[in-house]
């Protein structure tokens, strides 16, 4: 069945504990070069049939009004899973 992906991302002004915290154990297990780390959000909507423009705009809006915080968060991309 196709999936619609809605990435989620805290806005930039809003601290990401958890991606410094990955940030400074990067170099720890060997991998370097990094500047930094933020930490998302994935959701896979999974649709009956062929996805559609509708499709698209209600999981937009899904993720817009119940998958994001938008005070504290944007919804930075959806679209169709690649299989």
């Amino acid at each position: 069945m196709p999936r619609i992906i809605v990435d989620v991302m805290p806005k930039p002004e809003i601290l990401d504990p958890q991606g410094k915290a990955i940030a400074r154990e990067l170099p720890q297990i060997g991998i370097d070069g990094f500047a930094g780390v933020r930490q998302g959000k994935r959701f896979e909507l999974t649709v009956e049939g062929e996805v559609t423009e509708a499709h698209l705009a209600e999981a937009r809006r899904a993720g817009q009004e119940l998958l994001s915080n938008p005070v504290i968060e944007d919804v930075v991309s959806v679209s169709v899973a690649e299989d």
